[in-house]
Formats: C-alpha cells, structure tokens, sequence
C-alpha cells in the first residue's frame, strides 16, 4: 500500500487489475495441478481397484468350485448313506423276522423241554419247587435295631432277583461280610412284579390231576414275613377276614383252587363227587382241629393226634370233616379256622403266624360196577349209572353211602350199595409257619418257645426230605407232628409242591440262603412215579 501512495486512482485500478489478473492466473494454475494430481490419483486408484476385483473374482470362481465339489462330495455322500441305511433296515428287518422266528421256535422247545422236565418229575417222583420273590416293603429297614444310617440303608437293598422265570440271582456285597454271588434253579420263579394269577396258572395243572386220582399237596415254605400266607391266601386284615368277591385278583391259592376244583367238579355228571373239608394247626408240635365244636355247638380249637395206620398211612382220628357244596361254603369255613389260629407280632411281621396250617380237600369219587379196573367209564355210561344211582338213592347220595349196606331194605338197593364204590383222592394246602432268627424277631416269652417250636418243626422237614434223598432205610417222621401228619405228602405218592418264598433285602440273606438251600435239597429228592387211584369200570356183560 506504501506504492500506491501519491498514484492517481486509475493507476491504482489498473494495478488492482494486473493484481487481480494475476492472482487469477495463479489460481487456476493451481487448480489445473491440482486436477492432474487428482486424475492421476483416480487413475490409479481405479487401476488398483480393477485389480483387486479381477483377484476376487478368481477367488470367488475358484472358491465356489471348491463349494461346488464339497456338494457334490456330499449328496454322493448322502445318497450312499441312504443305501447304506435302506440296507440296514433291510438287514436289520430280516435280523427281527429271525429273531422273532429263533425266540418262537425257543419258547416251543422251551414248552417240550418243560414237559419233558415235567415228564421226568413225574416218572422220577421229584418235588416241584417254585420260587416266588416278594416285593420290598416298609418294614424292610432296619426298624427296632440301633444300626448306622449306612447299614440301614444296605437293609433296604435288593440281594436276591429273578434272572429268568427259572433262576434265582442272589447277589450281594457287604462290608466286613464276603460277598455272595450265586444262582439257584427251580422249575419256576416269579419275580416281584408277578401277580396271583402268574401263580396261580403254573398251580391250576396239578388240580387237574388230583380228579384224575392223584393227591396232590401244595405247600408254602419260608422265613416269617416272606409271602407266604398272603400267596396261600390273599391279603388278610386285622378286623376282617373275610375274603372280598371284589378282590378276586388279589385272591391266593387256597381259595382259587377251591374254586378251580368246583369248577372241574362241575363239568362231570352230578352225584358223582362230593367234597370234604378239613382244618388244623400245628401249634407247638401239637395238631389242632380248627373246625371242631363243643356241646353248645360253638367251633374251638380241639388237640387231636396223628397216627400211623396198618397201611402205614397217616391219619388223624375224630378229624372233624365238613361236606362242603360249593367255594363259598369252603371258604366261609376256612376263615373260621383262620380265626382261631395262633399269630404273633415280631420286629419282623406285625402278623407273624405262629403255626403250620393244614387244609385238606377230600374228594370222594362215587362209581359204579362190578368189575374193576384202571380206567375211566366212558362219560355216556358214567351219566346213565349217576341217574339211576340217583333213582335209587333220590336225596343226598353221600349222606346214605357209609350206611347204605346196613339200611338197605330192599335186594334193588342192596344190590346197588355193593356195585357202588369210593375213590378219595386228597388236596393238601399247607401254609407253613416261617423261619425265624430270634436277634432278628426280637421275641422273649411264649413267642420265644413259639419260634423254637417252629424252627426245630422245619428242621425235621429238611432231614425227612434228607432222609428220602439219600434213600435212607429210616425215614424219621414222628420226629415231629407236622413231618408226620404230612407223610402221605411228602414221602408218599402225592404230587407236591413246594412254594419258596423268599424276601429280597441284603437284611434276610441268611434266611433267604437257608430257604434257597431247602428248595435245592428238595428238588433232589426222589420218590418213585406217583400212584394213580384205580377207578372202577362198569362191566358192560351185565
């Protein structure tokens, strides 16, 4: 501004002019630089850029080959699991038909190989054994003991399981006690989950026999507590013993037998059977007649005795014997027996039977002829023979039997009392009184004597069927009252059977060894074929 000092004002514009002009020259100078830098820049940047698609584009070209070939790697993969899998599931189709086809061809040679085995028993004369394992329930733990938390809690579990319907598992560890790992085998084993009527359908073929003319026995045998009474009856209760129509599934082998033995009885000719009931104790080695009445007609226990008679059968003599019609009448008498047989509260079982229950079915056959053989009179003659006996005897037939010879007052019922004759056969249901270990029990006083008397009753079973094991020439029956009031049964020509029955806590593995060991031992026994009752056969020349 110094310059312009003293200059005119168009000399000033025209130098702000040149000024202006130039600083114009300058700008656009710079821009022009600036423009080539920058297009220089884009070129580059545009040349990079087409660089680096051209390198993801074949990248991407060759990435998505790859991509390509896994999935075609894939499928291929998939469609030959799918034939491999089509091809398992035709193997494993054709493995189930097999398998199905093995397992039905088994359960058959399973059913032979049971009637062979059935075969055997019956020509060997062996006792059949089964084996029932009860449920665990709460009385189980270690109740009444002062024990630890831990052993109480190994009271509670399982030692003995049914591997198979025919193997008994016992199985067990326990601290300071060498473990225990064996098998038992019998001819049938139920588990804990089996119901009655699984029981009852292995029983039910022995009825069967006993109106072929066969005795039959079945009997329960175990420690106390075990199962045995509720399998022999049913579930009982304190105030009421009745047997409920309602419960009917939960009913035992005594009163399902009675009614199966109706049942048969029923499909025969009418008159041709009657049966006769009995019930006794044996309560410390003394036989009780449970059916017996006194003067005022009142029913209590009477002590009978046992005897051996010339045939060397056993017997009891003034037995009462009541003529029963039908399961109803049966059962109601058997419930008053109940009612005055001998229990006993342990630490074991609130309701512990204190003695050996005995029911007898005695099944009087009635037949007709004058020449007697082996066989069955066909049924058209059997029934034609039933009417006119009926005829002849028109009310009550077997009431008139026993006295028929000394009351007959005519040569036509004199002649029909001596064609006519007797066949019993006999079905003993024996619910033994359990095993016990007194420290377990906890019983003092009478129940002490009580539980000694028991014991020492079992142990004279064992050595019996000991004794007929190793074919002794002595049999010691009148050891005690109940080996021999069971003679017939157990040394005889009945079939029997025995039900073990055992619990399944590590508390009763000593009981339910010693039960396992008398069911082993037992099933070795032989007695010879059982004898069949010779059945009289009409003589058709007359």
């Amino acid at each position: 501004y110094r310059g312009l000092a003293g200059r005119s004002t168009n000399e000033v514009l025209q130098l702000y002019a040149a000024h202006g002009q130039q600083m114009k020259l300058q700008r656009s100078s710079v821009i022009t630089q600036l423009h080539g830098a920058i297009k220089k820049r884009l070129k580059q940047d545009l040349k990079s850029l087409r660089s680096f698609a051209v390198e993801i584009s074949k990248d991407f070209q060759r990435q998505s080959k790859t991509c390509l070939y896994q999935i075609l790697a894939a499928v291929q993969g998939i469609q030959l699991q799918n034939e491999a899998m089509q091809m398992f599931q035709i193997k494993a189709f054709d493995l189930e038909q097999s398998l199905q086809e093995v397992t039905e061809r088994y359960e058959k040679e399973k059913q032979k190989r049971k009637a062979l085995h059935n075969n055997l028993i019956e020509l060997r004369g062996n006792i059949r054994v089964h084996c029932r394992i009860r449920p665990l329930l709460p009385f189980d733990n270690a109740a009444g003991h002062s024990v630890s938390q831990d052993r109480q809690r190994n009271f509670s579990e399982k030692a003995a399981y049914a591997a198979d319907d025919e193997t008994v598992l016992v199985k067990c560890s326990r601290p300071g006690h060498a473990s225990v790992n064996k098998t038992f085998q019998f001819e049938r084993v139920y588990n804990d989950l089996e119901s009655q009527d699984a029981v009852f359908a292995d029983v039910a073929p022995l009825l069967t026999s006993l109106l072929d003319g066969y005795n039959v026995c079945i009997m329960a045998y175990g420690q106390t507590g075990s199962g045995k009474t509720y399998t022999m009856l049913g579930p009982q209760f304190e105030e009421n013993l009745a047997f409920s129509i309602e419960e009917e599934s939960e009913l035992g082998i005594i009163p399902r037998a009675t009614q199966e033995v109706f049942r048969l009885i029923s499909e025969k000719p009418p008159g041709s059977y009657w049966v006769e009931v009995s019930v006794v104790e044996v309560y410390n080695n003394e036989i009780f007649d449970l059916l017996a009445k006194d003067s005022y007609g009142k029913v209590f226990g009477m002590k009978r005795d046992v005897v051996t008679t010339r045939e060397g059968k056993s017997d009891v003599p003034l037995l009462t014997h009541v003529t029963v019609e039908n399961a109803s009448e049966f059962l109601h008498l058997v419930n008053k027996g109940l009612q005055l047989r001998v229990t006993h509260p342990t630490l074991v079982h609130a309701h512990s039977s204190r003695s050996h229950l005995v029911v007898t079915l005695t099944i009087t056959t009635v037949v007709f002829g004058d020449n007697f053989g082996t066989l069955w009179e066909d049924e058209q003659t059997s029934q034609r023979q039933n009417k006119e006996a009926s005829c002849t005897f028109p009310h009550r037939m077997r009431d008139n039997i026993s006295t028929s010879s000394s009351r007959a007052s005519s040569p036509v019922q004199l002649e029909a009392a001596e064609k006519m004759k007797q066949v019993k056969t006999r079905l003993q249901l024996v619910d033994l009184a359990g095993s016990e270990c007194v420290g377990m029990s906890g019983v003092t006083g009478a129940a002490l004597r009580e539980t000694s008397f028991i014991n020492r009753s079992l142990s004279a079973l064992a050595d019996v069927l000991g004794a007929i094991a190793e074919q002794r020439a002595h049999v010691p029956y009148r050891n005690s009252k109940l080996t021999h009031l069971l003679q017939d049964s157990v040394g005889g020509d009945a079939k029997l059977l025995v039900m073990l029955c055992i619990s399944p806590g590590q508390k009763y593995l000593t009981e339910s060894m010693q039960s396992l060991g008398f069911g082993t031992r037992a099933r070795q026994v032989q007695r010879g074929q059982g004898k069949k009752k010779n059945f009289p056969v009409p003589s058709k020349g007359k």
